[in-house]
């Protein structure tokens, strides 16, 4: 029996009252976010905002890092479709080492897409930037290099690939580097086929 893979951020089913304070929640988040930046994000200031109860968002959210995902919820949601379920060469039908390829730059535009948003989830505890959604990219690079470079581990391969794009360095190579967004990705590419052309 299939069952579809979970998208990061879907709230459970709630109560129509839990859902009205949910998107209350998450728009004055949203809107303190874009007033004072997203580095200047408390849970305490978005409660105040939203004439909730600091106990509610921290039951419905867990912490700073539970709040960052649900705004970023919607567009992460567009990226794992494309690429869970889109047409290819990022989603399924293309070469395996074709998907890789096309993959990391889709990655990247996603991660400068909510920069600061990402930032923010990076700063959080030091395992936060390897919960939700890189667990799901992590699963996805492992399938399709195993397909290209076995039988090296291709966790260990994922692990690497993926490791280049966090918010941080991508920041650290715009701003002190004066590194493009295509350059970027160019140096990506280049990783990625470095990794999943067969061995001359």
């Amino acid at each position: 029996m299939s069952h579809q893979l979970p998208i990061v951020g879907q709230p459970q089913p709630e109560r129509a009252d839990a859902a009205r304070n949910r998107q209350k929640i998450i728009q004055v988040a949203a809107r303190m976010i874009e007033t004072s930046g997203a580095d200047q994000l408390s849970l305490d200031e978005v409660a105040r905002e939203a004439c909730v109860g600091v106990g509610t968002v921290y039951r419905r959210f867990g912490d700073r890092a539970g709040l960052v995902y649900a705004l970023i919820d919607e567009r992460e949601r567009r990226f794992q479709e494309a690429f869970l379920s889109g047409p290819p060469p990022l989603g399924p039908g293309a070469d395996p080492a074709e998907r890789v390829a096309a993959f990391l730059p889709a990655l990247i535009d996603r991660v400068v897409d909510q920069q600061d948003l990402l930032l923010l989830l990076e700063i959080g505890s030091p395992k936060a930037k390897f919960r939700g959604p890189y667990r799901l990219y992590h699963t996805h690079l492992a399938g399709l290099l195993a397909q290209t470079r076995p039988p090296a581990d291709p966790h260990f391969l994922a692990d690497a690939l993926l490791a280049p794009l966090n918010a941080h360095l991508i920041s650290y190579q715009r701003k002190e580097r004066g590194l493009s967004v295509d350059a970027i990705k160019k140096g990506a590419e280049t990783l990625a086929q470095a990794l999943t052309q067969p061995r001359t």
